[in-house]
Protein backbone atom coordinates (compact mmCIF):
# COMPACT_ATOMS: atom_id res chain seq x y z
CA UNK A 1 0.00 0.00 0.00
CA UNK A 2 1.50 3.49 -0.74
CA UNK A 3 2.24 6.09 1.70
CA UNK A 4 0.22 9.09 2.39
CA UNK A 5 2.87 11.19 0.65
CA UNK A 6 3.26 8.82 -2.14
CA UNK A 7 -0.97 9.00 -2.66
CA UNK A 8 -0.23 12.51 -2.67
CA UNK A 9 1.99 12.52 -5.52
CA UNK A 10 -0.22 9.73 -7.23
CA UNK A 11 -3.24 12.05 -7.08
CA UNK A 12 -1.25 14.90 -8.07
CA UNK A 13 0.14 13.03 -11.43
CA UNK A 14 -3.34 11.81 -12.08
CA UNK A 15 -4.47 15.65 -12.27
CA UNK A 16 -1.57 16.27 -13.75
CA UNK A 17 -0.34 19.26 -11.58
CA UNK A 18 2.80 20.34 -10.67
CA UNK A 19 3.64 20.65 -7.23
CA UNK A 20 3.33 24.58 -6.55
CA UNK A 21 0.05 24.87 -8.50
CA UNK A 22 -1.36 22.28 -6.40
CA UNK A 23 -0.16 24.20 -3.30
CA UNK A 24 -1.35 27.23 -4.49
CA UNK A 25 -5.19 25.97 -4.76
CA UNK A 26 -4.74 24.98 -1.04
CA UNK A 27 -3.13 27.94 0.27
CA UNK A 28 0.29 26.38 1.12
CA UNK A 29 3.71 25.95 -0.21
CA UNK A 30 5.41 23.93 -3.34
CA UNK A 31 7.89 22.92 -0.12
CA UNK A 32 5.72 21.59 1.93
CA UNK A 33 4.20 19.78 -0.75
CA UNK A 34 7.52 18.30 -1.15
CA UNK A 35 7.97 17.58 2.25
CA UNK A 36 4.90 15.34 2.52
CA UNK A 37 5.35 13.11 -0.90
CA UNK A 38 9.14 12.73 -0.08
CA UNK A 39 7.79 11.48 3.73
CA UNK A 40 9.69 14.36 5.63
CA UNK A 41 5.94 15.35 6.88
CA UNK A 42 2.69 13.66 7.23
CA UNK A 43 -0.60 14.90 5.76
CA UNK A 44 -1.95 17.35 8.34
CA UNK A 45 -6.12 17.63 9.38
CA UNK A 46 -5.88 21.01 7.88
CA UNK A 47 -4.00 19.93 4.47
CA UNK A 48 -6.45 16.89 4.44
CA UNK A 49 -9.64 18.69 4.92
CA UNK A 50 -8.25 21.66 2.48
CA UNK A 51 -7.32 18.87 -0.74
CA UNK A 52 -10.76 17.35 -0.23
CA UNK A 53 -12.92 20.40 -0.56
CA UNK A 54 -11.41 21.28 -3.16
CA UNK A 55 -12.96 21.04 -7.05
CA UNK A 56 -9.95 19.29 -9.22
CA UNK A 57 -10.64 19.20 -13.17
CA UNK A 58 -14.60 18.63 -11.90
CA UNK A 59 -13.48 15.80 -9.48
CA UNK A 60 -13.36 15.46 -5.97
CA UNK A 61 -10.72 13.45 -3.94
CA UNK A 62 -12.09 10.89 -1.57
CA UNK A 63 -10.85 11.75 1.87
CA UNK A 64 -10.38 7.76 3.00
CA UNK A 65 -8.45 7.32 0.27
CA UNK A 66 -6.51 9.88 0.89
CA UNK A 67 -6.07 9.27 4.69
CA UNK A 68 -5.69 5.51 4.19
CA UNK A 69 -5.33 4.20 0.46
CA UNK A 70 -8.74 2.80 0.82
CA UNK A 71 -11.50 3.22 -1.43
CA UNK A 72 -11.49 5.05 -4.56
CA UNK A 73 -9.25 8.13 -5.44
CA UNK A 74 -12.21 10.11 -6.44
CA UNK A 75 -15.90 10.34 -5.39
CA UNK A 76 -18.40 11.23 -7.91
CA UNK A 77 -20.62 14.09 -7.14
CA UNK A 78 -24.25 14.86 -7.85
CA UNK A 79 -24.92 17.35 -10.30
CA UNK A 80 -25.98 19.55 -7.11
CA UNK A 81 -23.35 18.41 -5.24
CA UNK A 82 -21.54 20.00 -7.91
CA UNK A 83 -23.14 23.21 -8.32
CA UNK A 84 -23.58 23.90 -4.95
CA UNK A 85 -19.72 23.46 -4.31
CA UNK A 86 -19.02 25.62 -7.37
CA UNK A 87 -21.16 28.50 -6.32
CA UNK A 88 -19.77 27.93 -3.11
CA UNK A 89 -16.35 29.06 -4.15
CA UNK A 90 -17.68 32.07 -5.97
CA UNK A 91 -19.60 33.76 -3.34
CA UNK A 92 -16.25 33.02 -0.83
CA UNK A 93 -14.28 35.41 -3.04
CA UNK A 94 -14.63 38.61 -1.45
CA UNK A 95 -13.63 40.66 -5.16
CA UNK A 96 -16.34 41.08 -7.38
CA UNK A 97 -15.68 38.82 -10.44
CA UNK A 98 -17.61 38.37 -14.01
CA UNK A 99 -18.19 34.87 -12.25
CA UNK A 100 -19.78 36.50 -9.45
CA UNK A 101 -21.60 39.06 -11.71
CA UNK A 102 -22.86 36.41 -14.16
CA UNK A 103 -24.22 34.24 -11.41
CA UNK A 104 -26.25 36.76 -10.00
CA UNK A 105 -27.14 37.72 -13.38
CA UNK A 106 -28.62 34.10 -13.77
CA UNK A 107 -30.79 34.82 -10.74
CA UNK A 108 -32.65 37.29 -11.76
CA UNK A 109 -33.33 35.51 -14.86
CA UNK A 110 -37.25 34.82 -15.52
CA UNK A 111 -38.03 31.55 -17.25
CA UNK A 112 -38.38 33.49 -20.90
CA UNK A 113 -35.11 34.73 -20.59
CA UNK A 114 -33.75 30.83 -19.04
CA UNK A 115 -35.51 29.55 -22.17
CA UNK A 116 -33.68 32.06 -24.38
CA UNK A 117 -29.99 30.96 -22.51
CA UNK A 118 -31.32 27.23 -23.05
CA UNK A 119 -31.58 28.02 -27.23
CA UNK A 120 -28.40 29.77 -27.30
CA UNK A 121 -26.29 27.17 -25.12
CA UNK A 122 -28.28 24.63 -27.16
CA UNK A 123 -26.74 26.19 -30.25
CA UNK A 124 -23.11 25.84 -29.42
CA UNK A 125 -23.46 22.12 -28.19
CA UNK A 126 -22.68 23.03 -24.34
CA UNK A 127 -25.94 21.65 -22.75
CA UNK A 128 -26.58 18.21 -23.11
CA UNK A 129 -30.09 17.19 -21.54
CA UNK A 130 -30.69 14.70 -18.73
Amino acid sequence: MLSEGERLKALRKELHIKQGDFASRISTTQGHISDIENGRKNLSERTVKLICLETWNGKNINEEWLRTGEGDMFIELSKEEYIAGFIGKILKNKEDSFKKRYIEMLSKLDEEGWCALESIANAMGQIKKD
